[in-house]
């Protein structure tokens, strides 16, 4: 999987088609990935006797092949690719060329 936790992503497809946001988890083993704003899910949580019943809004998993990296300098969505620098495997926008992390 191309995108990592910090990255800055646009969705191509689906309900939240343009949306941009931050990645706050991913799922490696199932191809998925968590975007801060993207997808929110409605959970119901129990009274309990510390704390009132309560209605939660939270971001839901969403297939990695529906997001993009989003390069900055670019400003627009961008594939990744990789190469070898001094020894070490990094990853590099299609777009502008440089060096993501």
């Amino acid at each position: 999987m191309q995108i990592k936790k910090d990255d800055t992503v646009v969705v191509i497809a689906g309900k939240d088609k343009g949306k941009t946001g931050t990645v706050l988890r991913t799922i490696p083993k199932k191809n998925k990935v968590v975007v801060e704003g993207v997808n929110m899910q409605t959970k119901h949580a129990k009274a309990t006797r510390t704390s009132a019943s309560e209605i939660k809004h939270m971001e839901g998993p969403i297939d990695a092949s529906n997001v993009m990296f989003y390069d900055k300098d670019a400003k627009t969505a961008t594939r990744i690719g990789y190469k070898v620098e001094d020894g070490k495997k990094v990853r590099v926008s299609k777009k502008s060329g440089k060096v993501i992390d």
